[in-house]
């Protein structure tokens, strides 16, 4: 900021120590820290790096920042606003009273009562004739997957025997085949 000039790396190496008191092989790791901080800018031109800072452009970056805070705060305060309103307004019509409180505990007992005829219901829901027939459906279509895996293996077993010339009942033990294996009615 004081000198408003820009410098190679090799120029900084050499005021640093000088001016700021700052050893020569730390230079590099604390300038790259401010480069990743945002507060000295960098660039390449051919095979050189420059590095500049000029205490106009933190000033921006400061005012830009204040006025962002600022825009956020008075956001935040016309919410907090809106909100106690909100409350305000809530708040009319639930005094406690007796009526209120009378009604409230009606209220409870009421879902109370709800959720013991839902748990009887619960009780009695697999005789409900939907539920039923959703299992009788459930069970077709395992069966019909069952005799489908049976008819696989069956085909699978044919091809060995054809293919390798094997024995059925060799088959069979080989992969745990049980000998009773056949299609579901």
């Amino acid at each position: 900021f004081a000198q408003k000039d820009v410098f190679q790396l090799k120029d900084l190496e050499k005021i640093a120590p000088k001016d700021k008191g700052i050893t020569s092989m730390s230079v590099k790791e604390i300038l790259q820290s401010l480069v990743d901080d945002g507060m000295v800018d960098t660039d390449r031109i051919g095979t050189s790096n420059y590095f500049w800072a000029f205490p106009s452009k933190a000033l921006h970056a400061r005012k830009r920042k204040l006025e962002e805070l600022e825009s956020q705060f008075a956001e935040s305060s016309q919410k907090k606003e809106a909100l106690q309103k909100s409350i305000e307004k809530s708040k009319i019509g639930r005094e406690d009273t007796g009526e209120r409180a009378a009604l409230l505990e009606e209220l409870a007992t009421l879902r109370q009562k709800k959720e013991q005829l839902k748990a009887e219901i619960d009780k009695y829901r697999e005789c409900d004739p939907d539920v039923v027939e959703e299992m009788r459906q459930t069970n077709q279509v395992a069966k019909e997957a069952a005799n489908r895996w049976t008819d696989n293996i069956f085909s699978i077993k044919s091809w060995a025997k054809r293919k390798f010339g094997f024995e059925e009942s060799r088959i069979d033990k080989g992969f745990g085949i049980p000998e009773d294996l056949d299609y579901i009615d």
